[in-house]
C-alpha cells in the first residue's frame, strides 16, 4: 500500500504576527521544516501545499526531499488546499494529512496513524485525553470528498460525516493536539 503525508502549510499566520513557519524553534529549525522532518522519517513520499509566494519555505522544503505544490486556491481556505494536496498526489492508497503548524507530533504518533491505514482503517487519529488529534489518516476510499472539499474545515466534515468509520488510536503524546497560534504557543507546556 502506498500512504503519502500531505503537509498542509498554505495557512495566512495572521494571529502569530509573522509567517510562523519560517519561525525558528529553539533548536534554529523552522516549525514547518520540524513538522516536515517528522512524516519524513516514517512515509516515503511527502507533499507540502503552500499558498503562492512562498518561496522561501518552498525552497526549504525541497532542500529536504520534501514535494511542494502551490495552490493557487489557498486563500479559501484548508478544505481547498487540502483538495488541492489529494489531486497532486495522484494514485495512492491512503493520506496521512498533517498540519505545519504542529511540530511537536512524535514519531510514534505518526507511526501509528500510518499504521491504522495500512491494516485497514478508513480514517484513523490520535486521541490524547479525549481529544482529537494530528496526523488525521484518510484511505483512498473518501478521495473524491477530499476533491471536492471547500472552505476552512479541512478534513472535519470528512471526519464527522464518518465517525462510525474513524479507528480512535490513544496516545501518550501531547504534540498531537499542540498547535502554533501564537508565539506565546512556542512555551513549554504545563506538566499536568
Amino acid at each position: 500500500m502506498k500512504v503519502a503525508a500531505v503537509l498542509l502549510a498554505a495557512g495566512s499566520a495572521s494571529r502569530f504576527g509573522s509567517d510562523k513557519l519560517l519561525h525558528a524553534l529553539p533548536h534554529r529549525v523552522p516549525i514547518a521544516i520540524q513538522s516536515a522532518r517528522h512524516l519524513k522519517k516514517d512515509l516515503e513520499r511527502v507533499l507540502a501545499v503552500m499558498r503562492p509566494g512562498a518561496a522561501e519555505l518552498q525552497k526549504l522544503l525541497e532542500k529536504e526531499g520534501i514535494e511542494t505544490v502551490v495552490c493557487e486556491r489557498a486563500d479559501e481556505g484548508m478544505g481547498a488546499s487540502l483538495a488541492c494536496a489529494v489531486r497532486a498526489a495522484g494514485d495512492v492508497d491512503g493520506y496521512l494529512i498533517a498540519l505545519a503548524d504542529m511540530p511537536f507530533i512524535r514519531p510514534s504518533s505518526i507511526e501509528a496513524v500510518r499504521d491504522a491505514l495500512l491494516n485497514g482503517a478508513p480514517l484513523a487519529a490520535p486521541f490524547f485525553r479525549a481529544r482529537r488529534g494530528h496526523p488525521v489518516g484518510i484511505s483512498a476510499a473518501f478521495r473524491k470528498e477530499m476533491e471536492q472539499l471547500t472552505g476552512d474545515e479541512g478534513a472535519r466534515q470528512i471526519l464527522a460525516r464518518h465517525a462510525d468509520k474513524l479507528v480512535k488510536i490513544p496516545v501518550g503524546d501531547p504534540g498531537v493536539v499542540r498547535d502554533i497560534d501564537r508565539p506565546s504557543d512556542l512555551a513549554p507546556p504545563l506538566v499536568v
